[in-house]
């Protein structure tokens, strides 16, 4: 069963099994602007939640993404090398930028649901 879940910081989790895909929620990417270049994690790279994994950068500001689950980094979105836009076209699909395989499921549970999400966002401005 695939179960999304975001963080505070504006990061989406889709997990199924140990593997957790992770990207940045549309919400984040329409405050962003156009993205022109993502700065991906290695293949490797140990996370604790909260980490700093990645940078992008839009015409407006570079951004720091949290790692919003501990684990693993085993897989890259390399696509986003050449056509950073993918964030910006279908951020919470084509546009992930790392799997991550959990060292901590129980992490989840400090995550958000889409409902609680939307929410936050409001609260926030």
């Amino acid at each position: 069963m695939k179960m999304k879940k975001y963080a505070a910081t504006h990061e989406w989790v889709s997990v199924e099994g140990k593997t957790a895909t992770v990207g940045i929620s549309d919400h984040a990417q329409d405050h962003l602007g156009d993205i022109v270049y993502v700065d991906l994690p290695e293949v490797g790279k140990s996370l604790k939640k909260g980490d700093v994994f990645c940078t992008i950068e839009s015409v407006k500001a570079a951004s720091d993404i949290y790692a919003p689950i501990s684990g693993k980094v085993i897989e890259v979105n390399e696509e986003l090398d050449s056509s950073p836009e993918k964030i910006n076209n279908d951020a919470e699909g084509a546009g992930w930028i790392a799997k991550i395989e959990m060292s901590n499921e129980s992490e989840l549970d400090s995550l958000m649901d889409l409902e609680a999400y939307k929410k936050h966002c409001e609260e926030e401005g």
